[in-house]
């Protein structure tokens, strides 16, 4: 017999419960356990006005931008939507169903003012990162950087080239925000200071931008997110953004292992990165920070006309010379010079050179130097360092060391994939910086979540 028809019955009373109408195993219930917000009210304390109209509780709207970021929904006016329809967003945002939630032009005033000036959303990722350790997921003994493009939200149909930007008066005070932002960041060694080379393009809207084409495709605008895990989970222990370029993201390894190592006590045994990072000048920096690369080395040293490259001559550290593999000796300086101008070069490298003579009448002069009259190669400043990453990359730990290297790629793939963190929406050094702290942050939860994920309470008949 069919039922009768259903029709909503208005009633003057209802009993609804939020926390019976959340699954038990819901994902947020996993979340929740480990977002600690008790001490944010204290932490912003300073920013806050004593008098005027109460504000928005900023505890509300750290823990919306958490659902926002962790299952991928990017525009703030979709995510006051979804919480006000869904029962168990309201229940992580702990909103009751007669709350009301707060409108999305209340996270831009927080973002740009207070959030911003005292750092908070570094202070939010810093808090989840120390989770993690006292959890057990991150031991320090290894650590793995790399760096992701994420597209800027800009175009090229609003940008000039480089020529005329330079000559472009731009007035501080009637410049957009992300204008304002790039100006203040010049000086910075992860924006303007990267490098001396222009970009061909320069975007009006985020000029931070890099315009770029390292994917191989079409160019366009975007900025680097820079992470440094810890290899153990996988856990991220700092994020950086920069803009789009090698220097800078060689320079941000150098920023986050500094910071990592003055807040979490942590000095990795050993740093796994790509061909990117093998510089002489960093991985100097690694070996005298007693931190192993397992890296492997940037070198330009070889040939590809089948002649003798620098790795086929034997270095002795001792007589400060090379030896070809005739038995000849290639030295920098063959008699002492009282002037010090005539020492080595100010630019950190020194060139050894073998005697005419004997190249002359040595049988493999033509596998060594058949174009020249002598054999002579460069040495870097820190030829050292690079001599400690051939050797590492001789053994079986290196091998291990490039295989959990793909949990890096890993998390950005999942960044992009599953969060939905392709291209940013927020300008400038500073949005970009918020948006992949947040993104950083959810990550962690997220893996927090899955490892321990909520116990589950035994159903009643």
């Amino acid at each position: 017999m069919m039922g009768p028809r259903q029709e909503a019955q208005p009633a003057l009373f209802y009993e609804f419960s939020l926390e019976d109408h959340v699954p038990q195993d819901h994902f947020l219930r996993s979340i929740d356990r480990f977002v600690d917000l008790s001490g944010i009210r204290a932490y912003l304390a300073d920013f806050y006005s004593h008098t005027g109209r109460p504000s928005v509780d900023p505890e509300l709207l750290i823990r919306m931008l958490l659902v926002g970021y962790c299952f991928g929904i990017r525009s703030e006016r979709r995510l006051c939507e979804e919480v006000h329809l869904n029962l168990a967003y309201r229940w992580f945002c702990r909103l009751d169903l007669s709350d009301r939630v707060p409108d999305h032009s209340t996270f831009s005033k927080n973002r740009h003012g207070r959030f911003r000036d005292s750092e908070l959303l570094r202070h939010l990722f810093e808090t989840t990162v120390a989770r993690c350790i006292e959890e057990g997921l991150v031991s320090g003994q290894r650590m793995a950087i790399d760096a992701s493009l994420i597209e800027a939200d800009a175009n090229k149909q609003n940008s000039t080239p480089k020529e005329e930007w330079d000559a472009r008066q731009i007035d501080p005070a009637d410049a957009p925000r992300a204008v304002r932002e790039y100006l203040d960041t010049l000086d910075e060694a992860a924006f303007g200071a990267a490098s001396e080379v222009q970009p061909k393009f320069t975007s009006h809207s985020d000029p931070a931008s890099q315009w770029t084409a390292a994917r191989k495709g079409p160019a366009f605008f975007a900025y680097s997110d820079n992470y440094l895990i810890d290899t153990d989970h996988g856990v991220i222990v700092d994020v950086e953004a920069t803009r789009s370029i090698r220097q800078a993201e060689v320079g941000a390894t150098r920023t986050m292992l500094d910071r990592v190592r003055n807040k979490f006590h942590l000095h990795p045994e050993r740093l796994i990165a790509d061909t990117a990072y093998g510089t002489g000048p960093m991985l100097g920096w690694l070996v005298d920070r007693e931190i192993a690369p397992h890296i492997p080395v940037f070198d330009k040293s070889g040939r590809s006309d089948g002649t003798w490259t620098r790795a086929d001559f034997e270095w002795d550290a001792g007589n400060d010379q090379y030896i070809c593999p005739e038995g000849h000796e290639l030295k920098q300086f063959r008699r002492n010079y009282s002037d010090p101008k005539r020492g080595p070069t100010s630019t950190g490298r020194a060139k050894y050179r073998a005697l005419k003579l004997t190249c002359r009448a040595c049988p493999s002069k033509a596998k060594c130097c058949p174009n020249a009259d002598a054999r002579s190669i460069t040495r870097e400043e820190n030829e050292n360092a690079r001599q400690v990453a051939r050797v590492i990359a001789k053994t079986k730990q290196y091998e291990i060391s490039m295989k959990l290297r793909k949990k890096v790629e890993m998390l950005f793939a999942h960044l992009k994939r599953i969060l939905g963190l392709g291209r940013l929406r927020l300008r400038g050094p500073c949005g970009a910086n918020d948006e992949f702290l947040l993104a950083a942050t959810a990550q962690n939860l997220r893996k927090l979540a899955k490892i321990f994920p909520a116990p589950q309470k035994p159903r009643t008949a």
